[in-house]
């Protein structure tokens, strides 16, 4: 699933061509009704005001006070150019088109209205931006603090901060030295030192490369993410660790494998 810097990435694309531009019309291609593709028709004649993002959302304010809620789920992307099959969502603009591929139907592509994120959870309570200034070691301890569950399901869930998913939270823990399923209210404060400055460090990685394709994920003009081969851990199990040469162990935490070295990240 694209996380923090594989949106980022799509949303600076788009906010250059799609800011200011208005919506003439927009509807479903091959997409069942329902909450994944909710208000569409409120989006006509409205125009983007920007192109923003919350932890894994895009989210584009319209005029009239509505927003463009989207979520790429495991394999939505985004296109100027009508895609060859799997389009579910199309946008005309006063200038070009918009579409939402999405072959698994795990994304999201809703026109809301204010107090409407309650629809979504994981955006109504989500926590931190990871890249913003206010994003301090201290903020990142109050946020572990209120859970004693494991440290890699923490970081998964959004609400000690926002953005994180398996792939970064694998490279950040492992950078930072502490096992994933350490309890997250237990670790010391050089730890959560350590973890702050590494999710810093590997989602600006991650954005620099222009985020990270495994499978589905694409860039606007549908080009791939490099940051796979800078990855040093999530995917890597059976093979030897950077640090010690260690074999890579993987095990399950909240139904999510999880990669890690069992010398480097001791419990």
């Amino acid at each position: 699933m694209p996380e923090l810097p594989e949106v980022e990435t799509v949303r600076r694309e788009l906010e250059p061509w799609l800011a200011g531009r208005t919506i003439t019309r927009a509807r479903r291609l091959d997409a069942p009704p329902g909450p994944k593709y909710h208000g569409l028709a409120a989006a006509r004649g409205r125009t983007i005001l920007a192109v923003g993002r919350r932890g894994k959302f895009i989210v584009m304010p319209l005029s009239g006070e509505r927003e463009l809620v989207i979520h790429l789920g495991m394999t939505g992307a985004l296109t100027r150019e009508r895609p060859p099959d799997h389009a579910r969502v199309e946008l005309t603009l006063d200038e070009g088109h918009l579409y939402f591929r999405d072959p698994r139907r795990f994304g999201r592509f809703m026109v809301l209205a204010p107090g409407e994120r309650t629809r979504l959870p994981t955006l109504a309570a989500i926590g931190p931006e990871p890249l913003d200034p206010s994003f301090t070691p201290a903020l990142l301890a109050a946020g572990l603090s209120r859970s004693a569950a494991a440290i890699k399901a923490v970081l998964l869930g959004q609400r000690a901060v926002a953005g994180v998913g398996n792939i970064y939270a694998d490279e950040a823990l492992f950078r930072a030295r502490i096992h994933p399923e350490t309890p997250a209210s237990t670790l010391t404060r050089a730890q959560v030192t350590r973890l702050h400055g590494a999710i810093v460090h590997v989602l600006e990685a991650g954005l620099a490369d222009g985020g990270t394709t495994l499978s589905d994920y694409r860039r606007l003009d549908g080009s791939a993410g490099e940051h796979a081969r800078a990855l040093v851990v999530y995917g890597r199990a059976g093979e030897p660790c950077v640090r010690c040469e260690r074999t890579l162990d993987r095990i399950v935490i909240g139904q999510r494998t999880t990669t890690f070295c069992p010398r480097c990240q001791r419990g």
